[in-house]
């Protein structure tokens, strides 16, 4: 029986992961949110899972490392100051870090990945995300994870190929590019649309999340796999055996 604690235990996701534990026959060690000492916490778990806000993994980061504490982050909308925190936090702890837990995106991102490596650059690339209208960031974590996905697949940088925003005259699509569209609204839990579309067809790669559920439990499968890795920065590709 693993030992799982929640940063952010207060949030719709942490009311999901105390379920996806107790599911999972593991131990919910506890919880702590914004303002809280995380230390009692880290002592009680094995393994940490971070869905809370980017403003805070500085200190969870630096509070696992002193603790020698496993952390998978969840968390959305990350920086690229956040990402090197990561870095040097995974030179001595192992830290996963996805921008989607649920296994099915997961999949989906390795199908993209191979569809942009056997695809020319002549299909073009389309990336559509809808969420719930409270989601703060766009395009989702989702989103870039499945872009990073179809950028690797065709070796390019993701930053200098990505086109959004999209209004006005824009001129023409560039050639390679990966588009993004973010869509906002009701209650949606998470839909993702990969589009490549070539002069005379197209194929729709496509996911969608009917409640929060999915991304706990993979987050539960993930802290349970991270348990047993080295020091070093995972993706859910690891937790899949991809």
């Amino acid at each position: 029986m693993t030992a799982i604690g929640i940063i952010g235990s207060q949030g719709r996701m942490g009311q999901a992961l105390v379920t996806a534990i107790a599911e999972a026959g593991h131990d919910h060690a506890g919880g702590a949110d914004q303002g809280d000492d995380i230390a009692a916490l880290i002592g009680a778990s094995d393994v940490l899972v971070d869905f809370s806000s980017p403003a805070a993994l500085h200190d969870t980061l630096a509070a696992c490392v002193a603790a020698n504490t496993p952390i998978v982050i969840g968390t959305t909308g990350l920086e690229e100051a956040h990402h090197f925190a990561i870095d040097q936090a995974a030179a001595k702890i192992p830290v996963l870090q996805t921008g989607n837990t649920s296994l099915g995106v997961n999949m989906l991102a390795a199908l993209v990945e191979q569809a942009a490596n056997k695809l020319g650059d002549d299909w073009d690339i389309e990336i559509v995300e809808m969420h719930h209208r409270h989601k703060v960031d766009a395009p989702s974590g989702t989103a870039k994870l499945l872009g990073e996905a179809a950028a690797n697949g065709r070796g390019i940088d993701l930053g200098a190929h990505s086109e959004s925003g999209r209004d006005g005259i824009t001129g023409a699509r560039a050639k390679g590019a990966i588009g993004f569209a973010a869509l906002r609204g009701g209650s949606v839990a998470g839909d993702h649309s990969v589009i490549l579309a070539s002069d005379e067809e197209r194929i729709e790669l496509i996911h969608r999340a009917e409640n929060r559920m999915i991304f706990a439990r993979g987050a539960v499968k993930a802290a349970a796999w991270l348990l047993g890795q080295n020091a070093g920065r995972y993706g859910m590709d690891g937790v899949l055996g991809l």
